[in-house]
């Protein structure tokens, strides 16, 4: 009795054990490779699936979705013989279960050999100044290659990004040194720029100001002979308006002689001719008022001024 009881539990856990590996759960962007016998049978996908316990096997399974995979420094020669470390990292993701269990052994292997000896290649024909300056270029030459090679494994690489080129530590020293003196060109040349840009603004005022200084002296001057026009317009039409007889006006002349004779620069003044008669006028009343009664000097002896009379240089 108890040996049916023993037998009863064996093939009901060999039962359960059977059971569970019929019925296989595959998870959501994951695929399973079954083999029966040693031998690749069909692939699983997302879901409930039913095999044949003890007879089909899970051979590997797969993670679908895109993978990230960072690569160490790899020590890469350019063309001017430098050595330099590049860190990679490559995206990929794998789209035939099949292939890439069956094609290759290792991917991640395959794949990190074939970035390095590519990157060499590619490397190789630049010099450093290029390497730095090519990233773009160089992403897109190793993702060209990478994505040839690894086609046949069912893998798809979807991007390749540089992470870091470190050059020679005496290099670097170098391009710190011509960076610092580029920083030092800018930093004179806008400074430079400063005090040029600072001496024209200031030229510019002055200039402006001189304008309008000038512009005001011309308008000043303007209004200043508008002025003395008009007080000459208005004495001589209050002269005409009080009828003034030529000896008033002779009187007033011979009055204004000094102030024209004033400064420095009148050194020659001319008297007109219509000056003689009235000084003639103005020296006979001079005559009647000190009471020589017109029996003064004759006609002969009284300086004719009927013609111009030019003033000897006044020697000061």
């Amino acid at each position: 009795m108890d040996a049916i009881i023993i037998v009863l539990v064996i093939l009901v856990v060999l039962v359960f054990i059977a059971l569970v590996k019929t019925i296989q759960v595959i998870q959501q962007a994951s695929a399973a490779i079954v083999e029966r016998f040693g031998r690749y049978t069909r692939t699983l996908n997302a879901g409930l699936n039913i095999v044949v316990p003890f007879i089909d096997t899970i051979r590997n399974r797969i993670d679908l979705r895109e993978q990230v995979v960072p690569f160490p420094p790899q020590p890469v020669i350019t063309q001017d013989n430098l050595v330099v470390n590049i860190d990679t990292v490559i995206y990929y993701q794998v789209t035939d279960a099949r292939a890439a269990t069956y094609e290759v052994s290792n991917y991640i292997q395959a794949i990190e050999q074939l970035t390095v000896t590519t990157l060499r290649n590619i490397i190789g024909g630049m010099d450093l100044e290029r390497t730095l300056t090519s990233r773009e270029e160089i992403n897109a030459a190793l993702r060209g290659v990478l994505d040839e090679a690894t086609g046949k494994w069912g893998i798809r690489v979807n991007r390749v990004e540089l992470k870091a080129i470190e050059p020679p530590t005496s290099i670097q020293d170098s391009m710190e040194k011509q960076m610092r003196a580029d920083r030092d060109k800018r930093a004179a040349i806008l400074q430079a720029e400063g005090v040029r840009q600072s001496e024209i603004l200031q030229a510019e005022g002055s200039k402006q100001s001189e304008i309008l200084r000038a512009e005001g002296d011309a308008k000043a001057a303007a209004l200043r002979a508008e002025g003395e026009a008009q007080a000459i317009r208005t004495v001589f039409e209050a002269i005409h308006a009080g009828d003034a007889d030529q000896k008033l006006l002779s009187y007033q002349y011979v009055q204004m002689l000094p102030k024209i004779a004033e400064g420095d620069s009148n050194k020659l003044w001319i008297v007109p001719s219509e000056i003689g008669e009235a000084l003639k006028g103005l020296g006979g009343n001079l005559n009647k008022i000190t009471g020589n009664g017109g029996g003064g000097d004759s006609d002969d002896a009284r300086p004719r001024l009927d013609k111009p009379v030019r003033e000897q240089p006044r020697l000061d």
